[in-house]
């Protein structure tokens, strides 16, 4: 019987996109200065081998969310305001996490391929918050803040970000919860918490999905969103409503990236 990987990283993770490296090896350092994080920190028991396995990855993955979203490096960094760790500051029983006191988005070293595109979008929920609304306080994020109805900073890519927000929590006249938020309420009470009907993951499960449903693949970016046990608890966006979320969310990042590069 064939040995395992020590580590998730030595095992593939599916992808089709662009040649970025053309099969040279890259490292967290070329990362760093390509989109403009403010830091990256490797924790102390991610050995070489793992380190430039984990560059390539994150190379690859965020060059391909690049594409995706049709932006340009800065938008990845958030102007230069987000960072990045990995294999060290992790929270128990959580492969991934973004933190909003620091702006640091971390994955942990075995178990947090799959979910970067979860946590950039948490990152960017919370980068956006003040850009999108008159007033916020320094931890809100854009997705709550939007709930509560606070008045709206007028611009065009503003209005597009509201119907993204509206696309995922809203019924399409916009008078009720729809199917999304309502399963992921009834998770959260067959597993006797409150996580999955947060707006904050709302978001992030819906990106994930526009992310993963798109022709350019890669499961170290996103995985799980159609398969997984958390999949057939109903808590992604699915059917119709999944098409229309990822449209609306593709088509506001598209702009996005067109205003940027104006």
């Amino acid at each position: 019987m064939a040995a395992y990987p020590s580590s998730r990283l030595q095992q593939p993770y599916y992808r089709n996109g662009a040649s970025h490296r053309d099969g040279a090896d890259v490292s967290f350092q070329d990362i760093r200065k390509m989109f403009g994080f403010r830091t990256i920190t490797i924790g102390s028991w991610v050995n070489k081998q793992e380190q430039q396995t984990a560059a390539n990855l994150f190379f690859d993955a965020l060059c391909d969310l690049m594409d995706i979203l049709a932006v340009p490096e800065q938008v990845i960094s958030l102007n230069g305001t987000l960072s990045l760790a990995f294999g060290r500051g992790g929270r128990k029983h959580s492969s991934a996490h973004y933190e909003s006191n620091t702006r640091i988005l971390a994955l942990a070293k075995n178990a947090g391929g799959g979910s970067l595109a979860h946590e950039w979008m948490h990152a960017f929920d919370h980068y956006i918050c003040d850009k999108l609304f008159l007033t916020s306080r320094p931890n809100e994020f854009a997705s709550a803040v939007w709930l509560g109805d606070r008045d709206m900073r007028a611009h065009a890519l503003n209005t597009k970000l509201s119907q993204c927000y509206a696309s995922i929590f809203l019924t399409t006249d916009e008078r009720a919860p729809n199917e999304f938020v309502n399963r992921s309420v009834l998770a959260d009470q067959h597993l006797n918490c409150f996580y999955y009907a947060q707006p904050q993951e709302l978001v992030a499960r819906a990106f994930e999905a526009a992310i993963q449903d798109h022709r350019i693949k890669n499961a170290f970016l996103v995985q799980g969103t159609k398969q997984s046990p958390e999949a057939k608890l109903g808590i992604y966006p699915q059917d119709q409503l999944r098409q229309t979320i990822s449209h609306k969310l593709l088509d506001y990042f598209c702009h996005l990236g067109q205003a940027i590069s104006k």
